[in-house]
């Protein structure tokens, strides 16, 4: 018999990056992040196209995917894997986009508008419309007992950010194209966006929505397939489908002294031509401080916490950790290599 792999469907991380989640066109993969060992697999006799795990808990949402789904497209399943089953669902009246978990919350995005749901009881609690959202671009916070969401704004280049607890909402004005990516840090308090241009990375302070760095991921056009704050918010990753991660430096102000004292000397190069930059915006951009390349076109990136490494999968099937050194930068040294998806017959 003829061997073939199994087609990636969706490639993720936890929300504290040690797991990540494999979605294929026959089920499902959980792995260890440090080093790619599986944790647990389904094999459902269908494709599943978003695995969204809660944590480290065996709880996870499900959305099925490819050519021959296993759960219709506009239905989220909850799926408790020590029971091995579904333990709840949801239905919307058009495919879904994405979903994201929180300890408390369910946020299920459609191509034009987002649902927020309480977790315990799934009480609907917010919905929120958007600008055509085809790539379900959403962010929430994964740590702490507040919620900060941020959305896509029905205007093209806005962004939305709720942050309910303090009952404060606000738009940013980020991007004068579509944006293509959204992600806050752990905490909430820095947002990362880029537009479908690729070109330029700015952070935001979700307490000001002033911005507060812009970065320059390079001059040619492409596509942000993930970007990724480490748990202590010094470094942003970013990776697209130009084979190149890029690592930047994230400013420290407002952080603990420790913190500042650790990222000190770690400052993103600037062109020496920055003094022009109010007739020349492009020489104002700070470039990344390390960079990872590989072949693969489509990537989500991560962080190991403490320990300088970036840890890369792929929906080409590929696992990747990198070191990269916090004081000089540069090119980042490959530690491990490996094939995510074995062959099948």
């Amino acid at each position: 018999m003829n061997s073939t792999k199994s087609e990636i469907l969706f490639a993720g991380f936890n929300q504290d990056s040690s797991m990540f989640c494999v979605g294929t066109d026959t089920g499902f993969r959980v792995c260890n992040a440090l080093n790619s060992t599986e944790k647990f697999q389904r094999d459902l006799k269908g494709g599943i196209g978003h695995v969204e795990m809660l944590y480290r808990s065996n709880i996870l949402a499900l959305v099925g995917g490819g050519l021959q789904p296993k759960y219709p497209d506009n239905k989220v399943i909850i799926w408790d894997d020590h029971l091995v089953k579904c333990i709840g669902e949801m239905s919307f009246r058009t495919k879904i986009k994405n979903v994201r978990l929180k300890n408390d919350r369910v946020v299920v995005v459609l191509e034009k508008k987002i649902f927020v749901y309480n977790f315990t009881d799934l009480k609907l609690l917010d919905q929120i419309e958007t600008c055509p959202n085809p790539r379900g671009i959403c962010t929430i916070n994964t740590e702490g007992d507040h919620t900060i969401l941020a959305t896509l704004e029905k205007s093209v280049g806005k962004v939305f950010v709720n942050n309910y607890d303090a009952n404060k909402a606000y738009c940013i004005e980020a991007h004068v194209s579509p944006i293509s990516y959204l992600q806050l840090n752990s905490s909430g308090t820095k947002l990362a966006t880029s537009s479908e241009k690729g070109t330029v990375i700015r952070i935001y302070d979700t307490n000001t929505g002033q911005i507060s760095q812009e970065l320059r991921r390079g001059n040619d056009y492409a596509t942000i397939t993930s970007l990724a704050f480490d748990f202590r918010s010094q470094w942003l990753g970013c990776a697209s489908d130009q084979g190149t991660i890029h690592i930047f430096a994230v400013n420290q102000e407002g952080q603990q002294q420790e913190q500042q004292t650790q990222n000190q000397i770690s400052h993103n190069p600037k062109s020496k031509f920055e003094f022009l930059k109010g007739f020349i915006p492009i020489l104002g951009s700070e470039w990344s401080f390390a960079q990872f390349r590989v072949l693969d076109t489509k990537c989500k990136v991560s962080f190991v916490p403490d320990e300088h490494q970036l840890i890369v999968i792929s929906y080409e099937g590929k696992y990747y950790k990198a070191q990269f050194d916090p004081q000089k930068g540069g090119e980042c040294i490959k530690v491990e290599e490996k094939q995510l998806i074995s062959d099948k017959v």
